[in-house]
């Protein structure tokens, strides 16, 4: 039985699919859980074996966990200090105790000591499964996804101007739907043992350079102004983001600027035996979502 959690959301569904239609996992050997089963209700109807999962009871995951052989831990959102962290624990520790053979859990690049203000949930995450006693166990350390751009790249064409704190460090974004392959092919695998892998794309760019390429598919200028930390945060507050967020969405500029989420697709040419999509290529398939602020 292979498990996956956070099964009602983008990258839960997507690692789905690939189980099912990539890897040809019969739906009756994937367990999903998530906090809202009634949003898998087709998924249920096709064979998947859906269970309610609360990430803040361990007891509660020791129930949602048993019987899975191989389970993928998807990174949960919860943004308030320390939750995110606490409620990998539990997942962790419920694993142990449920008796799973191993492990795969959704961390990000280079997390000790990167300027990302949840890069701590995912280190501990890291350092948890280091000191458990689950005996096989791999780390995908997942780049910034393509679609987080659906949301602030509407915003800066409509004015023209993205205000940018990342000066010339380069980031290596890869589509979501690529990580997901990836963590398919581990989950269904027969691998084992301790690994780490980082999946990141193709190619490094600057947040000029992405303006650059958004702007020409777009056919909209698109001028990048590079602030201060500080001086994007401020903006930030002031345009009426809350302070916590707004200092959430700057440490990402920050670790861009360190070089902190830079790398290459080795580790997912290695995993799946495939190029992971080129930006151009998903812009070319994707600028119509520039076109208006949405949620994604």
């Amino acid at each position: 039985m292979y498990l996956v959690t956070g099964a009602s959301g983008h990258l839960g569904q997507a690692v789905i699919k690939h189980l099912i239609n990539t890897y040809k996992v019969p739906a009756n050997k994937i367990i999903a859980t998530t906090r809202e089963t009634a949003k898998l209700k087709a998924l249920a109807d096709s064979g998947v074996h859906v269970r309610d999962a609360n990430f803040d009871d361990e007891a509660h995951l020791v129930k949602a966990f048993t019987g899975a052989i191989r389970l993928l831990l998807i990174s949960t959102n919860a943004m308030e200090p320390g939750v995110r962290l606490k409620q990998h624990l539990n997942a962790v520790h419920a694993a142990e105790k449920a008796g799973v053979g191993h492990v795969i859990y959704t961390s990000m690049p280079n997390p000790i000591g990167n300027a990302v203000l949840f890069a701590p949930d995912h280190s501990g995450t890291e350092k948890a499964f280091a000191d458990s006693k689950i005996k096989s166990w791999t780390i995908l350390r997942n780049n910034w996804y393509f679609e987080n751009l659906f949301f602030s790249m509407p915003q800066a064409l409509q004015s023209g101007i993205q205000y940018s704190a990342a000066a010339q460090g380069k980031i290596a974004y890869i589509a979501r739907d690529d990580l997901a392959h990836a963590a398919a092919s581990i989950l269904s695998s027969m691998e084992s043992g301790k690994s780490t892998y980082t999946l990141s794309g193709t190619k490094e760019y600057t947040t000029d350079e992405i303006a650059e390429l958004v702007s020409k598919a777009m056919g909209k200028p698109l001028n990048v102004v590079h602030v201060a930390v500080a001086g994007l945060v401020q903006g930030m507050i002031s345009a009426g983001l809350p302070e916590g967020m707004a200092r959430m969405f700057a440490s990402f500029d920050e670790a861009i600027s360190k070089g902190s989420l830079a790398g290459t697709a080795a580790d997912f040419k290695k995993l799946t035996g495939a190029e992971p999509q080129g930006f151009e290529d998903w812009l070319k398939k994707n600028a119509g979502a520039f076109a208006a602020p949405a949620a994604h």
